[in-house]
């Protein structure tokens, strides 16, 4: 497949990088050039817009940071769909791999069909990790026919492809899956603070909640004890920011559906309150340090595992 791959951060870097391996054409663009550098020497070409790279490309894939980057590079100026002339569009498919919002995918998915052009949502879940190895859920939304048609690219990226409805519905599954998993971390540092500073060690009291079943899970395996447990934030596995900006989306989809959100609003409130520490960029667990401070600066550290264990 002659497929272009839009954003090489740290999830579209190793994303684009199994697509490459996985033997299909591939074009590449980037704000950053340096960014593409290992998959030029690799085999890949380089487009210097997105309408460059949409123009010559049956699928077009996208990695992005959020909604306002997504409706940029799709329908902007020098964008995906500025590059897809009517002659070249017809039956070429759009897949966005960032997390989004589904409101924004369902009007981009509008205005591409007026050039023929499919759209589907795919974001993903596994991690900077999961990116480079091919280890990643991929949550699909869009018609099926099409899904079925470009499934072979997805399979490149991910061992765990799923179709999940119409358009929207691989977004609206990704955020559900972030807030759930937000609003569990919340009453995670609160139970293991009042833990600790009730008298028991961190490490014995990791384990046992661990080894039952609430704990027998990647974020208890991997996630906290390599970032929160061990107090390493630096470099993130998955930025504050980001995790602010999909409960945010999430929380976004309730006020539009008109339903209450409860946990996930406090868990919006406990990112928001790191937010404002200044810990945009550290990793999404230094929220739960807010709640080692409310116990009264009580901290709750076990040996750290290994390191490439991580998971977002």
């Amino acid at each position: 497949m002659n497929i272009g791959f839009i954003g090489l951060g740290n999830m579209g870097g190793g994303m684009a990088a199994n697509v490459l391996r996985a033997g299909h054409e591939l074009t590449v663009h980037d704000l950053r050039r340096d960014a593409a550098t290992p998959l030029l020497e690799s085999g890949a070409s380089w487009a210097d817009t997105p309408a460059e790279l949409a123009a010559s490309c049956d699928i077009v894939l996208t990695s992005l940071p959020g909604p306002r980057e997504v409706e940029a590079i799709a329908l902007g100026e020098g964008g995906i769909l500025e590059g897809m002339d009517e002659e070249h569009a017809s039956g070429s498919v759009y897949i966005d791999l960032s997390t989004s919002s589904p409101t924004l995918i369902r009007s981009i998915a509008e205005d591409f069909a007026a050039k023929g052009v499919s759209v589907l949502d795919a974001p993903v879940s596994g991690g900077p990790v999961g990116a480079r190895t091919g280890r990643l859920a991929v949550m699909v939304g869009g018609d099926h026919d099409v899904y079925e048609r470009v499934k072979p690219a997805l399979d490149a990226i991910g061992d765990k492809v799923s179709y999940i409805g119409p358009i929207g519905s691989g977004s609206i599954a990704k955020l559900m899956h972030n807030c759930i998993g937000y609003g569990l971390q919340t009453i995670v540092a609160e139970c293991l603070t009042l833990g600790v500073k009730a008298g028991v060690d961190p490490e014995p009291l990791f384990e046992a909640i661990s080894n039952g079943s609430v704990g027998r899970g990647s974020s208890f395996a991997n996630t906290y004890p390599n970032t929160f447990l061990a107090g390493n934030f630096d470099p993130p596995s998955f930025a504050l920011r980001l995790a602010h900006k999909d409960v945010s989306l999430a929380l976004e989809l309730a006020r539009e559906y008109g339903v209450p959100m409860s946990v996930g609003n406090i868990a919006h409130q406990e990112l928001t309150s790191a937010l404002n520490r200044g810990w945009a960029d550290l990793d999404s667990r230094v929220a739960m340090k807010l709640q080692e401070e409310r116990a009264g600066n009580i901290e709750v550290r076990i040996a750290k595992p290994d390191a490439d264990a991580l998971e977002a």
